[in-house]
């Protein structure tokens, strides 16, 4: 895992730092149990994830490929009935978990898996967001089967609802219960370390970009100031629910994502004669067994890990945003949902991994201490002294966006374990507002630790889940793709 580090803290940042850090290493000593392969030592929680995705896409038979046309006329609202029950639509649910996904492990993450593992991590990182559509599929479609539609219109859904209920209709339904539970437990977590994890790095970026004057200076020193206001600006909106949440990201997705990818392009065009030996490098150290970190493996797993994180394909977290849209067949939102690791892995990702790469400034970086989205911000730089400010604005909205959809899940799984009632959540809200500033305050190293760590723990409750429905979501599949090739669902728009 990563030991980064950054100017030490002082004040209230320290005291943070001084007590967040043994907890966040004492958590990733118990998820990340290394499994050595070929002298690498291989989280086997990510060989779980990334087996999930090469499973899914073989036993629903590339079925990502082959839907991702109507999966686009499903965004675009093309087979939405007038019935149809549920919250919002297909574009704003899809927008509410990419806020989740393209946030900065987009930026910093993507950085940070090619200073470890060098170039040819990219390459990973993009197979592995191919195989995640699989598992994006299967999970968001079980979420909308499964989900609860309330009175009210309201509705309740996610990994917890189709662990339990799914498997009772299994036979399994003690096993059902314990594992909903315990996913809605992770959530918890999960959500308070990747809420930590975007303001360290929004943070960081602010930092960057404010310089080595006074007001740099005192703002380096009070970052915890800096995590109060972004969790203020939060708290505003999250009072509103999903549908207020919805309507937030469904504006600022499109935005952020053409601010920075827009902001990679120009890096791009500015150094466009080092593109081949940029792809170059990229394709040639995913092969080659003398690679950085151990080469071949060592690349694939830093690439798959990082692309995990990114698109959080099997954790379980999206199928709660997903299981809000308005449909009469939970079908058409695992084809939706499928389009998230395509747009955040492969698109996104891939941006971040040519413009760190082509600009050559990984080559100076030292692992050890390097901060993800400085090294991005590097990158920017060599077009020009302003251009990292355009960054900066990217990474904020990057964080804010993620922010937003984490409480809505951590919500959700603490809602389950405690009730769906106003009390229960905002005892969470307030939890996941100060995880906003501790994430402020402290360096990076124990952040990402601590991040990394309880993000993978709903990924095994979940992924037990999917393997044992996995028969049920192939046959709805399989029903549904034979329907629509043979006409039955007409297009309404």
């Amino acid at each position: 895992m990563i030991q980064a580090s950054s100017t030490p803290p002082a004040g209230i940042d320290a005291f943070l730092e001084q007590h967040f850090r043994p907890f966040a290493e004492a958590v990733e000593s118990v998820v990340f149990f290394p499994l050595p392969v070929f002298g690498t030592e291989v989280p086997i929680i990510v060989l779980w994830l990334v087996a999930l995705g090469v499973f899914f896409t073989l036993w629903l038979k590339f079925l990502n490929v082959r839907g991702m046309k109507h999966a686009i006329d499903l965004v675009r609202g093309r087979y939405t009935t007038a019935d149809a029950v549920g919250e919002v639509s297909h574009f704003q649910a899809l927008a509410t978990a990419l806020s989740s996904t393209v946030g900065l492990g987009n930026i910093a993450g993507v950085a940070v898996a090619i200073s470890i593992g060098g170039p040819g991590a990219a390459f990973w990182l993009v197979v592995a967001g191919f195989f995640a559509m699989s598992t994006k599929m299967a999970e968001c479609f079980l979420a909308v089967k499964y989900r609860r539609v309330h009175s009210d219109g309201t509705t309740s859904g996610g990994p917890m609802y189709y662990l339990r209920d799914g498997l009772a209709e299994l036979g399994k339904a003690r096993l059902g219960k314990i594992l909903a539970a315990l996913w809605a437990f992770f959530m918890m977590l999960a959500a308070l370390g990747t809420n930590a994890f975007q303001t360290n790095q929004a943070v960081a970026q602010l930092v960057e970009v404010s310089g080595t004057g006074a007001f740099g200076t005192w703002l380096s020193d009070n970052r915890w100031l800096l995590g109060v206001i972004l969790a203020v600006i939060t708290g505003l909106v999250i009072i509103g629910g999903i549908q207020s949440l919805a309507k937030v990201t469904g504006v600022l997705v499109p935005a952020m994502a053409v601010l920075y990818i827009v902001g990679c392009l120009v890096v791009l065009v500015a150094n466009f004669t080092a593109i081949p030996q940029a792809i170059g490098e990229i394709l040639g150290g995913a092969f080659n067994p003398q690679g950085v970190a151990g080469g071949v493996i060592g690349s694939l797993i830093v690439g798959f890990q990082r692309a995990a994180y990114s698109n959080s394909a099997g954790v379980g977290d999206a199928p709660i945003a997903h299981s809000t849209v308005r449909t009469n067949r939970p079908q058409t939102e695992g084809f939706v949902a499928s389009l998230e690791p395509f747009v955040d892995t492969v698109i996104v990702c891939t941006m971040t991994s040519l413009v760190v790469v082509i600009t050559g400034v990984w080559r100076s970086a030292d692992p050890d201490t390097i901060s993800g989205v400085t090294l991005t911000s590097q990158s920017f730089a060599t077009v020009a002294d302003w251009f990292p400010y355009v960054l900066a604005v990217a990474v904020v909205l990057f964080a804010f966006s993620t922010v937003l959809s984490n409480t809505f899940y951590g919500m959700k799984g603490f809602g389950y374990l405690f009730g769906d009632r106003k009390s229960a959540e905002n005892v969470y809200k307030i939890v996941f507002l100060c995880f906003t500033v501790i994430g402020a305050s402290v360096s990076l190293g124990p952040v990402i630790v601590f991040t990394d760590s309880v993000f993978f723990l709903p990924a095994i409750c979940n992924g037990i889940g999917l393997y044992l429905l996995a028969k049920v979501i192939r046959g709805d599949f399989d029903d549904y793709w034979q329907k629509l090739r043979a006409g039955e669902y007409a297009r309404v728009a």
